[in-house]
């Protein structure tokens, strides 16, 4: 229902693959895949393992490593192998369960960046971005569905509100460095 809203049609914007440019909706959606995902997480201390497991020190420093690359994102520091090499020894940190949760993914998301991101040296500025994010997006009632494309940094979530019927929406196209 929500994509044959004809609202949702004419005003939610996507980033054209083809020209780059911003663009509508313009016709009827003619697929949807959703997936539910956990928004169980109520404390930030989810994130205390890090500091815990040496990935950051109590400084709030950020631990650095030898740089490598792990297609398409360079890594010079432990929270990036964490978030992403899977055979790095401190990489089951977070569980698979974990790694489902909204929390984290919103997490990953800005830890990550765009193809443009500056990385933060600290951690403080990714988990408070998170948390208000995730305060923004989610509510009691909310259930979230992401979306991505053929780069995990290409991302779109409905986090929806059946009992308000409301819908709010995070999109992020990788290599625009833009979020609308």
């Amino acid at each position: 229902d929500f994509f044959k809203d004809p609202n949702v049609i004419s005003n939610l914007q996507l980033l054209s693959e083809s020209s780059g440019q911003w663009t509508t909706l313009g016709t009827e959606v003619k697929k949807i895949e959703a997936v539910n995902v956990p928004c169980t997480l109520l404390s930030m201390s989810f994130f205390k393992r890090l500091y815990d497991e040496d990935i950051v020190r109590e400084s709030g420093h950020i631990v650095k490593c030898l740089d490598s690359f792990c297609d398409p994102f360079f890594i010079s520091d432990e929270l990036r192998k964490v978030l992403l090499v899977e055979d790095s020894e401190k990489y089951e940190v977070f569980s698979q369960p974990d790694r489902e949760e909204f929390l984290f993914c919103l997490f990953k998301h800005l830890c990550l960046g765009g193809s443009l991101c500056q990385y933060e040296d600290v951690l403080k500025p990714y988990l408070e971005t998170a948390k208000l994010i995730y305060k923004d997006l989610v509510d009691s009632a909310g259930i979230c569905y992401p979306s991505t494309k053929e780069h995990e940094q290409t991302f779109s979530y409905f986090v929806v509100d059946p009992i308000r019927r409301h819908v709010n929406i995070l999109y992020h196209c990788y290599g625009t460095g833009e979020m609308p």
